[in-house]
């Protein structure tokens, strides 16, 4: 063997751990940490995305979808920001309401004997990744409430995580409303379907307020409902575009009320500790006026003070979501801040009547959460602050509207 050849021999075998180490990282990066969710994870955070929700919200369905999704052997799986890839794509799906839906569509639809499809939310996906030609590895929640189930059951259907994130962190009435477009990133190219399979891409749009003006238009359409696609990212596109950590927060809200009952404490005292929020108001619902109207629920809702707030009157302004509430006919709370209504008795969200409505007779406990930072900035509050919803004032944090707050 020549002297050379034997040098050769050696490089090779010294290079072969490199090659190695190499080899084992690129592993790595294809196949990041995820966490495996058990079955009360998944119940928590359907119960804690209920109350981020900030509006009434029933779990129940979405737990039972869970359970059998789980029964069939779906593996639930969640990826945090940190460990996803720069160059994975992720994407959220949610369904588009429509308020005042064109009632003449449902009657000639049904008269047509249309069917219905039974898979648009994995159609719209598939829709969206044809057109992009690109895979998505990991579906994100668009806000609170139903759409964590919908990401959560889509991505077990799919087999792949859903991302330990949220574009909203609560639920938005409004398709532009989201922590993407506060930091410049657009949900374009956007997919629509429709219950009966239509399908819809939005290319370009001159802005947000545009993609919510074309997309509600075919909710309303469409019998009063559409699923969309909101904002792919890449994970280099993460730290703009989510609040990180949003599914675990609502793993801890649903968990946190669910101990405090089996411990026998206050619920409603025990997530106020975690949330760090603050009790605005305990009472029965007297009023809860909704309308149907340009694809969106608007409800006036007064409660009547009981126990320390006996005397007392609260008012909320609700367009789909709680947006301002008055004590006494004073401002006491508005978005971007997030103000929840509760089960005095169990600390989850209060069912409500429809999407926004409040059961007259009912008891609610009212509370109030600082925003996520994103909100709080100036286009955040353009975006869900009093104004952009009619009133004219500004907005004030709740911190300092509660520490000048007096209840006599």
């Amino acid at each position: 063997m020549t002297r050379s050849r034997s040098i050769t021999i050696l490089m090779s075998i010294a290079l072969l751990p490199i090659v190695f180490a190499l080899s084992t990282c690129a592993s790595a990066q294809k196949e990041p940490e995820v966490q495996a969710l058990s079955e009360q994870d998944l119940v928590d955070i359907l119960i804690g995305s209920c109350i981020q929700s900030t509006r009434g919200c029933d779990p129940g369905s979405s737990i039972e979808d869970v359970k059998n999704a789980l029964s069939e052997g779906k593996e639930f799986r969640l990826i945090s920001t940190e460990n996803f890839p720069d160059d994975w794509m992720v994407v959220a799906v949610q369904g588009l309401g429509g308020g005042g839906a064109w009632e003449y569509v449902i009657e000639r639809t049904r008269e047509q004997g249309l069917a219905t499809i039974s898979d648009p939310k994995r159609r719209v996906v598939d829709l969206l990744s044809n057109y992009m030609g690109k895979d998505f590895k990991a579906l994100v929640r668009s806000e609170a409430a139903g759409a964590t189930a919908t990401a959560l059951l889509l991505a077990a259907e799919m087999g792949i995580p859903t991302l330990d994130a949220g574009i909203t962190g609560r639920a938005v009435p409004e398709v532009q409303q989201s922590i993407p477009w506060i930091n410049g990133i657009a949900s374009i190219p956007t997919a629509i379907v429709t219950q009966w399979g239509d399908e819809i891409i939005i290319k370009h749009a001159i802005d947000e307020y545009r993609v919510e003006d074309i997309g509600r238009a075919i909710a309303v359409a469409s019998g009063g409902s559409a699923t969309i696609t909101m904002t792919p990212m890449s994970g280099a596109q993460l730290a703009r575009g989510v609040i990180p950590g949003n599914l675990s927060e609502a793993m801890l809200f649903g968990r946190t009320v669910r101990e405090a009952r089996e411990a026998g404490k206050d619920p409603v005292a025990e997530l106020i500790g975690v949330a760090n929020g603050y009790k605005l108001f305990q009472g029965k619902v007297t009023k809860s006026d909704d309308r149907g109207d340009r694809g969106f629920n608007w409800v006036d809702v007064e409660l009547q003070g009981i126990n320390e707030y006996e005397g007392h009157t609260y008012k909320i302004f609700v367009k789909n979501e709680n947006i301002v509430a008055w004590l006494d006919d004073e401002i006491d709370v508005m978005s971007p801040d997030y103000i929840y209504n509760l089960n005095p008795t169990t600390g989850e969200s209060d069912v409500g009547a429809g999407l926004g409505g409040y059961r007259v007779g009912s008891e609610v406990v009212m509370i109030g959460v600082p925003a996520a930072e994103q909100w709080r900035s100036e286009m955040g509050v353009e975006l869900m602050g009093p104004r952009h919803f009619g009133f004219d004032f500004d907005y004030k944090p709740i911190e300092e509207l509660q520490a000048g707050r007096k209840l006599d």
